[in-house]
Order: structure tokens, then sequence, then C-alpha cells
């Protein structure tokens, strides 16, 4: 009897311990499933907050790509206008330093022309005193070969001298005898008519011009006329 108890116990024990086991279970897989149900919850917002923490910064730095990207394309502009206008500076530098050298030169030449021009008046100056002075030359001897050659002498136009003898041809003392005379560019005595027509008029205005003696020259004049008076006359 002793035995059947001892035996009743150790069941009762067996069965206690199984149902404490079977709740101990219960009450773990319990307390297991609620704690991975809130670390699942912890872990799904987490990651939901990061990925909302991550989609923003994504989209912030898409938003500075873009940023980044439009201050090159403009800075790229800018430099594509610097460039230009660059191009454009040394363009306009060497226009003025072509300016710059054609008025340098048009300087030069404007220089030179007028140190060539005053050489001219100079040299036209001085022509013009030498034929001054020859035509008051002949002005001061007027007086002498009217009275002595019967010559008179106008002034007409372009400042030409006209020679007029008289008292050549012993027929007709007053019939005159004529030739006019000037100062050409070059200073030298010039016989522009000649009337009557004497064939050694250009010899004797070579020899003026040779010998620079008006005097003669006229005296020889008047014997050329003189001579050809008395050919006619014969």
């Amino acid at each position: 009897m002793s035995n059947a108890q001892t035996e009743d116990e150790i069941t009762l024990f067996e069965k206690d311990m199984k149902e404490f086991w079977i709740q101990f279970k219960i009450s773990y897989s319990t307390e297991q499933i609620n704690q991975t149900s809130a670390l699942r919850d912890l872990c799904k917002e987490t990651i939901e907050a990061l990925s909302a923490k991550w989609s923003k910064k994504l989209k912030e730095e898409d938003l500075m790509i873009d940023k980044i990207q439009e201050c090159n394309n403009e800075i790229l502009q800018q430099s594509k206008y610097i460039a230009e206008k660059e191009e454009q500076l040394t363009e306009i530098k060497s226009k003025l330093n072509q300016e710059e050298e054609q008025q340098k030169n048009l300087t030069d030449s404007i220089q030179e022309l007028k140190e060539e021009l005053m050489k001219k008046m100079e040299i036209k100056s001085s022509k013009s005193e030498a034929a001054k002075e020859k035509v008051e030359r002949v002005s001061k001897i007027k007086t002498l070969f009217k009275e002595r050659l019967g010559l008179e002498m106008r002034r007409i136009h372009d400042e030409q001298l006209q020679f007029i003898f008289r008292h050549i041809d012993h027929k007709d003392p007053d019939k005159p005898y004529m030739f006019t005379l000037s100062i050409n560019e070059q200073g030298d005595y010039e016989v522009t008519s000649c009337t009557p027509p004497l064939d050694c008029i250009a010899d004797l205005q070579l020899k003026l011009r040779e010998t620079n003696n008006f005097s003669a020259f006229v005296a020889n004049i008047r014997k050329a006329f003189t001579a050809l008076s008395y050919k006619q006359s014969a």
C-alpha cells in the first residue's frame, strides 16, 4: 500500500512537472513572440525613419547636384562669354595698333611733305628773288636803251617785258621791230615772241643764258633786226 501511494505521488509529481513545463513553454513562447514583434516593429520604425531620412538626404543631394550642374553650366557660359570678349578685345587692340601705326606713318608722311614743300618754297623764293633782280636790272637800263638804241620797253601780262625797236628801217623809222622776254620757272631768260621772226633768236637766247650779258643780248637783237631790214629792202 505504501508502494502504491508512492507511485501515485510520483505520477502526480510528473503530471505537475509536465503542466509546469507546458505553462513555462507557453509563457516563454508568448514573451518571445511579444519581444520579437516589438523588436520587429522597432526595426520597421527605425528602417522607415532611416529611409525617410536618407530619402530626404538623397533628394537634397539631387537638388544640390542639379544646383551644382546649373552653376557649372552658368560658369561655362560665362567662360565662353569672357573668351568671346577677350577675342573681341584682342581684335580691337590689334586694330588700334594698326591705326596708331597708320597714324604714325601718316604723320611722318605729312612731315616729309611739309619739309619738301618748305624746300620747294625756299627754292621758289630764291628763284623769285633772282627773277626780281633780273627784272629790276632790265628796268634800270630801260632809259639807256631808249635813248641810245631807240628802244621802248613795256611790262605786259604774266610779268613779261616787251621790247620795241624803232629807227631801224630807214624808209619807215617808226616801224616797230619787237620781241617779248620772260623768266621761266627755272629762272632763265626765255624769248616768247619775236616780230618779225629772226632765225638767230634761239642762238642769241642760249648765249644770254650762258653769259647773263643782257645788254649785249639786246644789242645783238637790234643788229639782227637791222640786218633783216637791209636784206628786205635790197
